[in-house]
């Protein structure tokens, strides 16, 4: 009875999940299957707090390693000295059953007093009340088998006493009489009644994540965090099936249905994201649930293909608020603290595709960002011509003209190095770097186009996929084979998105070229403390989208300067707030992003504070002028240049 209502409760949502679009996953098996090793049997990403770890790997791996006591359990329930074959003879299992018992309830232990003593922020909006009667049916079970193995040792049932020292222990509660024989019995039928209870409930449960985590773990993205998967669009073709983002139920992938079933509502994602830490009504972890919760509601007009007299409702605004989708930055760090490797950015600019592309609702203020790329091919809405107007004040710098040799390098500046006068510092600095380490490169000037980046996470996928079709065609047709970038936005996309498309480079970023000129010795090093105090933030699609991490620090050692990290950096760094398009929307709720980065900045103490793509510059330089600090922001390359060239200030 009871797993005949499993499997009715379970089929619900396998349905779900089948009506679903699917997700093509199955590359690299071999990196999906050491994920699965890492993320899943190691626990890995839950090791990253300690105490949290240690229970849930607890709790976990005594999952895993009493599963054969069910059976054991269903067997002695019918006769009590039926026993399992060999595992029930050998004192090794009796030993591992006895441990990994103790040790789930000393992870539920840690599980209630990290909920009910120490109470952190990241469980706000979680069901509690689900989660501590959860518990308490693990704990039930688990104690309900040490006391049915305590009874039987009582009894004399040969079970290896020695080998099962808990229970051993315990079994000074129980006589040798009649007493004990009925203790016996009503350890071992409440011990099944609890499995079987606990089974049925399943199903319907936030710990439905036990049965659905492993598979999505193993669909997630292989490859940089950065990347996001193509739509695909042709307008042109009037059979298309065109997909405008995600709008209904059914528009999801079988990828984000299982996301939204995996979600064990342990609020990491929501500790670490810039919007929620900031006041904004984002929470990546409330998103996710509401999402579940529309999808679990709407679950028999999903499976029935979407009609009937209810139609499904939007997604956006019924289970998730306009202003919800616009918060978000985009830059990862929901997706490298989850451990069940939910890819909350990727469902949001779904979300945000079908706003912008099929309803053309977004933010006003984002419209100017994007009239100007569709325009003008640029964000800052400047003619093509202005391309170069930071050459001027350089030596001649080679503009790539169509059918010229391709240069060993291609610099591709990007709009901000281009057109921002703070931004043009570092483009600047790079060229005269460049120059003086004797590397021989071009910029492709008023033939160089947005990458599209901006447009891409604002939502307009058609816009971007334009843009990346012209790139390509001038890439491939100019031969170029090895880029560097200075904006990390730029660099993803290059790197990571363009594939997609048919351009496949050798793209690397400024600091890695940079780093690299200094260890040829190419660039002179200067010795260290010769610049001060710098702190260095780490720009998340550098960072942790891409993990690019020592190359700036290796520049900036080389630059002279005495590095001061702040508390949150490399992968668990604070984002400036530029990213996700949100360098062109205002922050109208709590505390803006870029302000309260400055401020751990400006606590380390430090005289600058060094970055490594121009949105990072411009913000942080943005939340220094509003405070009316002196620390100085600048990127790395302008601080090697003004070290190793003897310039002032790029």
């Amino acid at each position: 009875m009871a797993v005949t209502l499993f499997w009715r409760r379970a089929r619900a949502r396998l349905e779900v999940l089948r009506a679903a679009r699917p997700a093509a996953r199955t590359d690299h098996p071999g990196a999906r299957a050491r994920r699965e090793l890492s993320h899943v049997l190691g626990q890995r990403k839950l090791f990253q707090k300690a105490a949290p770890g240690v229970m849930h790997a607890s709790i976990f791996w005594g999952f895993l390693v009493l599963l054969p006591t069910i059976v054991e359990a269903m067997l002695a329930a019918i006769d009590r000295d039926w026993t399992l074959p060999y595992l029930g003879h050998v004192a090794w299992f009796a030993f591992l059953q006895d441990l990994f018992a103790t040790l789930v309830v000393v992870g539920v232990a840690i599980a209630f007093a990290i909920r009910k003593i120490q109470r952190p922020d990241r469980f706000r909006g979680s069901h509690m009340e689900e989660a501590d009667r959860i518990l308490l049916t693990i704990l039930g079970i688990v104690t309900t088998l040490l006391l049915w193995n305590a009874s039987r040792i009582a009894l004399g049932i040969p079970v290896h006493p020695d080998a099962a020292a808990v229970a051993h222990a315990l079994s000074v509660l129980f006589g040798s009489g009649r007493g004990t024989d009925v203790a016996e019995r009503v350890f071992v039928w409440s011990h099944l009644l609890l499995v079987l209870g606990f089974l049925t409930y399943l199903p319907r449960s936030k710990h439905l994540h036990i049965i659905t985590a492993a598979p999505n773990v193993y669909l997630a993205k292989n490859g940089p965090r950065g990347y996001l998967e193509p739509l695909r669009i042709d307008l042109e073709s009037a059979d298309a099936d065109v997909q405008l983002g995600v709008s209904v139920a059914t528009d999801l992938s079988r990828k984000q249905v299982l996301d939204l079933f995996s979600c064990t509502e342990c609020g990491r994602c929501q500790e670490v994201c810039p919007a929620w830490n900031t006041g904004k009504a984002l929470s990546p972890k409330l998103l996710i649930m509401d999402l579940r919760d529309q999808v679990a509601n709407e679950a028999p007009l999903i499976t029935a293909g979407g009609a009937g007299i209810v139609e499904l409702q939007p997604l956006v605004p019924n289970a998730v608020a306009d202003q919800v989708v616009w918060d978000c930055v985009t830059c990862g760090a929901c997706v490298r603290e989850c451990p069940v490797d939910i890819e909350h950015v990727d469902t949001i600019i779904d979300l945000r595709r079908n706003l912008v592309m099929a309803e053309s609702r977004f933010p006003r203020e984002a419209e100017t960002m994007l009239r100007g790329v569709e325009t003008n091919e640029n964000p800052w809405g400047q003619p093509a011509s202005a391309r170069t107007d930071w050459t001027a004040s350089l030596e001649a710098i080679r503009v790539l003209q169509p059918g010229d040799p391709p240069p060993e390098v291609l610099f591709w500046v990007g709009c901000a190095g281009a057109f921002d006068e703070r931004a043009q510092q570092t483009t600047k600095s790079i060229a005269r770097l460049l120059t003086a380490a004797g590397v021989e490169f071009a910029i492709l000037g008023p033939r160089e186009r947005c990458t599209g980046d901006p447009a891409r996470r604002m939502g307009h996928e058609y816009l971007f996929q334009t843009l990346a079709e012209a790139n390509v065609e001038t890439l491939n047709g100019a031969g170029v084979t090895k880029i560097v970038a200075s904006c990390a936005h730029c660099f993803n996309t290059l790197a990571n998105e363009y594939p997609d498309y048919g351009g496949r480079y050798e793209v690397v970023h400024h600091t890695e070229l940079l780093s690299a000129l200094v260890a040829e010795g190419r660039l002179g090093p200067n010795p260290a403390g010769e610049r001060g105090s710098v702190t260095y933030h780490d720009a998340c699609y550098l960072g942790r989208h891409n993990g690019r991490f020592d190359a700036p620090r290796d520049v900036l050692r080389a630059a002279g300067a005495a590095a001061v990290e702040m508390p949150r950096n490399r992968e668990r760094a604070f984002c400036c707030g530029a990213g996700g398009a949100r360098m062109w929307m205002e922050e109208k709720e709590g505390t803006r992003i870029n302000d309260t980065r400055f401020a751990e900045a400006e606590a380390t103490g430090a005289d600058t504070v060094a970055t490594a793509c121009p949105y990072c510059f411009v913000m942080l330089d943005d939340a220094a002028k509003a405070k009316g600090s002196t620390v100085r922001v600048a990127d790395v390359a302008t601080l090697l240049a003004e070290s190793t060239l003897a310039e002032p200030g790029g």
